[in-house]
Formats: C-alpha cells, structure tokens, sequence
C-alpha cells in the first residue's frame, strides 16, 4: 500500500510540474503549446549530458540553429514587404540590426527565460548571450511543435510589433567598430587597435584597448573581454570624430 501511495504522489507531483511549466510557456507564448517535450529541450544546457536512445545529445544547440533561421525568415518577409524602396544591402543591413546578439539578449531578459534553464553550470556562470541563445532556441521548439504560421505569430507579437521601427532603426549603430573600420577605409587613414592585458587589484582579468588613426590615439578603453574594449574604445572614437564621420 505504501508503495502505492508512493507511485500515486510521485504521479501527481510530475503532472503538478508539468501544469506550471505549461501555464509559464502559455503565457509567454500567446498560445497552449501542444508538445512540452520540445520547449523542455529549449532549455536543457549540453551540461546536463542528456542523450536520446540512439545516443544524440538533448540540448537547446540545434534547436538554437533552427529558430535563428526562422527569426531571420520571418524579419526577411517583414523588411522585405515594409521597405519596398530598400536594396539587398539595406534590407541585410536592418536585420541584423534587428536580430543583433544584444537585441537577442535583450528579448530574452525582458521573458525571464533564464528561469526555465536546466543545467549543471551555476546560472551566474553563464554568459550574456545565453539569454539570446535559449530566444532562439524557444523559437525553434514553436515551429517543431506548431509550425511556421505559429512562428510568425510569436515573433510578430515579441520582436516585431513592440521593437521594429523602421525609421528608428536605421539610425541605430550595431558595431561601433565596422563604423569606424569603414570610415578609415573610405577617407583611406590608417587605424590600429592596440590590445593589452590591463588588470585590476581585483584580481579580475581585463584588457585595454587604444585606438589610433594616422598614428594618433583616438580613444582608450577597458573591459573584461578584447571584444568589448575594441567596441568601447571604438564607441569613444565614434563620439569624437562624429561630425567628421557623420558626413561620410
């Protein structure tokens, strides 16, 4: 009988589990999803070492793959019909503006998906981009489950209709870096990005950056990553030669 009752409970917590985590995806979605399978693979971290019977790995990496496509689609159609006096170059360039690592960040911060994560890496361990990655992957996990037309949907409501404003996005820098890269080449100056390791007493690990063009330092930066002190120093650098490059 204890056995039993141990099954009973056991049952009823598991189905109590999946009702909350239906309820959270329904609400984030707009819509009931109909296979939960598909959006607990969204978030399942390759550290939980997961595998299906055959022996492939269960985590949010191909599903991450696939919903970055249909992102891109979806933006593509919109841009495509929204912008009819934009070339291939414009319409390119407005979408990766669009489906930027930091906007990805950023939708996937504003949804708290974070909280769904399965995973044997402490959460303040993981980077930035795993708010991006595992938006990506959500999307990926509602085309398996509801197809294309459900796809738009979600993407039509999240990122769409709240963040793509057309004229709003055409003056908005993505890389301060190719800015000021395609600057130099243009008005043909030289630039060069002097990278060093720059710690603190902290103990914690950073590197600076000083940008010079024709041999003249522009802007210093420092940052925990060279990507991000390129981008800082390259950020300062746009500041104070933007009457100059503004007219390129």
């Amino acid at each position: 009988m204890n056995i039993i009752k141990k099954i009973f409970s056991k049952s009823r917590s598991l189905n109590l589990e999946d009702g909350i985590f239906f309820d959270k995806i329904q609400t984030i979605l707009g819509f009931p999803p109909k296979n939960l399978d598909h959006y607990r693979k969204a978030f399942t971290h390759r550290s939980t070492s997961k595998i299906t019977p055959e022996g492939n790995p269960i985590n949010y990496e191909r599903l991450e793959f696939l919903g970055d496509a249909m992102l891109s689609s979806v933006i593509a159609a919109h841009l495509f019909n929204k912008a009819p006096q934009g070339d291939e170059g414009y319409l390119t360039k407005m979408r990766s503006k669009i489906v930027s690592r930091e906007h990805l960040n950023e939708l996937g911060k504003d949804l708290n998906l974070i909280q769904f994560i399965e995973s044997k890496v402490p959460v303040q361990h993981f980077g930035e981009n795993v708010h991006g990655n595992i938006f990506e992957s959500l999307i990926g996990a509602i085309y398996l489950d509801r197809g294309y037309i459900y796809c738009e949907k979600f993407i039509q409501k999240r990122v769409v209709t709240p963040y793509v404003d057309i004229s709003r996005l055409e003056g908005k820098v993505i890389s301060y870096k190719s800015l000021v890269i395609e600057w130099c080449q243009k008005e043909k100056k030289i630039f060069h990005y002097d990278i060093y390791e720059d710690n603190g007493i902290d103990g914690t690990r950073y590197f600076g950056v000083k940008l010079s063009i024709d041999g003249k330092v522009i802007a210093k930066a420092r940052a925990t990553s060279k990507k991000k002190a390129e981008e800082k120093a390259s950020q300062r650098t746009y500041f104070a030669l933007q009457e100059k490059m503004d007219k390129k």
